[in-house]
């Protein structure tokens, strides 16, 4: 049974229904509209915290899928799961993979710069300030790009942007 079939929220279901219902009088190839599904059941497992089932469907979904723009946020989901797993190195993949599709993500762009920001944290710590400054002027190169997208967006980026003197001209504000 499909996972969308399983679901006890109501607002899920209604939801399931509307898609399911839409997904039919689409004139939409077959295999776009199986992709759809294996993405919706995705992010439902994914919500659940059901990562590698939700993994599962989005690797599915990916196969399927044939528009770039939806393939970028099946990838970027991917990533949110790869960096929850702690597996930074395969969620900066993916996210670079959905810019790659998708250059106007600034939510994967954002979550570069978190890793890199986090990957500056462990060196300072660790003492090694040279790979840290390497790694905060990533996350400052990242955030940079995703506030150029979403002026309006990453006020706490624009902060530390600001704080650190990594903030180029004050053009976001």
């Amino acid at each position: 049974m499909p996972r969308t079939q399983r679901n006890d929220n109501f607002i899920d279901k209604s939801f399931t229904v509307m898609a399911d219902l839409i997904l039919k009088l689409m004139p939409t190839k077959q295999s776009a509209k199986e992709a759809f599904a294996y993405y919706r059941d995705g992010m439902s497992a994914q919500a659940d915290g059901e990562y590698a089932e939700a993994m599962q469907n989005y690797e599915e979904a990916l196969r399927l899928e044939e528009n770039t723009y939806d393939r970028s946020f099946i990838l970027y989901n991917m990533g949110l799961i790869n960096a929850s797993n702690g597996e930074h190195d395969k969620a900066l993949e993916k996210y670079h993979a959905a810019l790659e599709l998708n250059p106007q993500m600034p939510q994967a762009l954002n979550n570069m710069a978190v890793l890199h920001h986090y990957r500056g944290e462990q060196a300072e710590a660790a003492g090694d300030t040279e790979t840290a400054n390497d790694q905060y002027d990533q996350a400052a190169a990242y955030w940079t790009e995703a506030i150029t997208i979403a002026p309006n967006n990453y006020i706490e980026a624009q902060n530390w942007l600001k704080n650190t003197g990594r903030m180029k001209a004050d053009i976001f504000y």
